[in-house]
């Protein structure tokens, strides 16, 4: 990835004065690459939108920050607190959040193009996921509570020792995913794909609520 200068020319007419021309240069925007932000309160501080590239935020404050536009590309995050943040055509390209707080992210607003996340020990609570493709995410030993992934596209997903309480699945492709640790899901199988889906046995009752059944020792 590489930020591009935008050059415009604009010609002005004035009846009393000759013709003029006058030349604007747009800044690219900042690029950043390799480069390690420690403990830093974007909160109070401007974030600079752009370009990251192989770059690692530690411990640092990224709540309600506007991200509209970033793009990131082989970064790491670590210990950050992004509730809140607003995605709007931000780019996440092999990225991944480790023990980072992240509530509340509406990520069907992102830029779907190269998407590739992962999630560690993360809290992504009352997040959205809506309409997008998601195959072979890593949630590990993730909070999603009451996260909704309607409509999501989840092919061979991992939810290992992911608590899935109250999350919303509807229409939503599990295709070949690993389920076989979560706790607290609950999804209709005739409402959603589950085609080679992995569960266990503890996890069944998940699959009957919708149907009221009563499942007893």
């Amino acid at each position: 990835m590489r930020a591009a200068r935008l050059l415009r020319a604009h010609r002005t007419r004035n009846a009393h004065a000759p013709q003029k021309t006058y030349l604007y240069i747009m800044a690219a925007a900042s690029y950043f690459a390799d480069q390690t932000f420690e403990n830093q309160d974007f909160t109070e501080v401007s974030w600079a939108a752009g370009e990251y590239e192989g770059c690692t935020f530690v411990g640092c404050n990224l709540e309600r920050v506007d991200w509209s536009g970033s793009q990131f590309a082989d970064c790491t995050f670590r210990d950050c607190n992004a509730s809140l943040a607003i995605l709007h055509r931000t780019s996440f390209q092999d990225v991944q959040f480790e023990r980072c707080k992240l509530l509340g992210l509406r990520w069907e607003h992102v830029n779907p193009i190269g998407l590739a996340l992962s999630f560690r020990n993360c809290t992504l609570d009352h997040t959205s996921w809506y309409q997008m493709r998601l195959k072979k995410t890593r949630f590990d030993g993730s909070s999603l509570v009451e996260a909704d992934f309607t409509e999501a596209d989840l092919t061979e997903a991992n939810f290992s020792d992911t608590n899935l309480t109250r999350a919303t699945f509807d229409h939503t492709v599990l295709e070949r995913a690993d389920l076989r640790t979560a706790d607290g899901f609950s999804m209709d199988p005739q409402r959603n794909k589950l085609t080679g889906a992995r569960f266990t046995l503890s996890g069944l009752p998940g699959l009957l609520d919708a149907h009221q059944l009563r499942i007893e020792p």
